[in-house]
């Protein structure tokens, strides 16, 4: 059995794409995953199930969570381990230690250029920081999220891809989920 990180993409916020936490449990239950769990209300699942793609859970659970919960979002999925080396390789362990709330991990379904993420750091005319590894961007928000102009919408427009945030609490808890 494989150890399981999924994200739902813009679940539960402003009355918009609102699901239960635990009917996303139920229905992982009832396609027979093992352990589901849920963190906080915003689309956090940890699960067990034999050994498949990200990708091809991305697309299982995305296609199950709108025919059986008519919800339509993404979903972003990793493996236990991809989630260890997410936190391994963070750019920003004095942010993370220091100020965790305002270090932000961009979930992203494919891999940006690093032409693309030189082009998202230029268009950033704030004081905000953005490293990208593989499929996540990591990233410093000096002021907050609240009033910053590096927003989801840019981010997915300049690194050309669909994503997902998680502040570093939740990355730090979802992996104590996933070691479990």
């Amino acid at each position: 059995m494989t150890t399981y990180v999924a994200l739902l993409r813009a679940v539960n916020v402003g009355g918009r794409n609102s699901v239960a936490m635990a009917d996303l449990r139920d229905l992982l239950a009832r396609l027979g995953f093992d352990d589901a769990r849920s963190l906080l209300q915003s689309g956090n699942l940890v699960f067990r199930t034999g050994k498949r793609s990200t990708a091809q859970l991305e697309e299982l659970l995305g296609d199950e969570v709108r025919k059986r919960l008519d919800v339509t979002t993404d979903f972003f999925v990793r493996t236990a381990e991809e989630w260890k080396g997410i936190v391994a390789g963070n750019p920003f362990p004095k942010e993370a230690r220091s100020d965790p709330g305002r270090l932000v991990v961009q979930f992203l379904r494919d891999a940006p250029s690093a032409e693309s993420v030189r082009a998202l750091q230029a268009s950033i005319a704030g004081p905000e920081i953005v490293r990208a590894k593989g499929r996540e961007a990591y990233m410093v928000y000096p002021d907050g999220m609240g009033r910053s102009k590096a927003t989801s919408a840019l981010i997915e427009r300049k690194l050309a891809t669909r994503a997902t945030a998680r502040n570093w609490n939740t990355v730090a808890k979802l992996a104590a989920l996933a070691a479990e």
